[in-house]
């Protein structure tokens, strides 16, 4: 028998919601693509993850909505708001659908492989070590983009995601850091990240 989730109403702006939703939806399907391509069940399984905060979100959103519409001319002033959400919503969801093909031991078809090894651009999943040189530092101090080519376009720390994090977010230990950028940039980040790289190279 399914388990099922008390969600309980809290006062959030609807923008709020809403940005979250589309900043969540957007991370799933990068990390979705690149769980498939590369068979990484750690990145498929947030995928799953994230898509349950969707959901939640959209149904804060539902009851906001609820809420918020008073009469006719309020509920029809909301409609736009509904369609969007429902609209992200099942973008979540084919986010998850290709994750299942990890999940599921599926598979891709070997050509879409090579054909992704062209691809200038990939995402990385690093976890912040005790000891590592990045951590305690400020996003802006380490200058990734120029020194490496690389971005963090999301940070995972216990289990809340900081989406799109501001430059003065600093990296703890047990941080999990989702980054995109060049095959060989993110890879030199993982080591830095996980204790294997001493140092940021200037």
């Amino acid at each position: 028998m399914p388990h099922f989730e008390k969600i309980e109403y809290k006062p959030i702006p609807v923008r709020q919601l809403l940005l979250e939703m589309k900043n969540t939806s957007e991370l799933m399907i990068d990390l979705a693509y690149s769980a498939a391509l590369f068979n990484d069940k750690e990145l498929a399984e947030d995928v799953l993850e994230l898509e349950s905060r969707v959901d939640t979100l959209a149904y804060l959103l539902d009851m906001e909505i609820m809420v918020a519409a008073r009469d006719s001319r309020d509920a029809e002033s909301l409609i736009g708001v509904s369609t969007v959400a429902a609209a992200t919503d099942k973008i979540s969801d084919a986010a998850a659908d290709i994750a299942a093909i990890v999940t599921r031991n599926i598979g891709v078809h070997p050509i879409v492989g090579e054909i992704f090894e062209k691809v200038e651009e990939r995402l990385m999943k690093a976890t912040v070590k005790d000891g590592s040189a990045i951590a305690g530092k400020e996003l802006c101090a380490l200058d990734l983009a120029a020194r490496m080519g690389v971005d963090i376009i999301a940070i995972r720390r216990n289990k809340d995601w900081l989406l799109d994090p501001d430059e003065t977010e600093r990296v703890f230990p047990g941080d999990i850091l989702i980054t995109r950028g060049a095959p060989a940039g993110i890879k030199q980040f993982k080591d830095l990240a996980e204790g294997r790289l001493t140092q940021l190279e200037e």
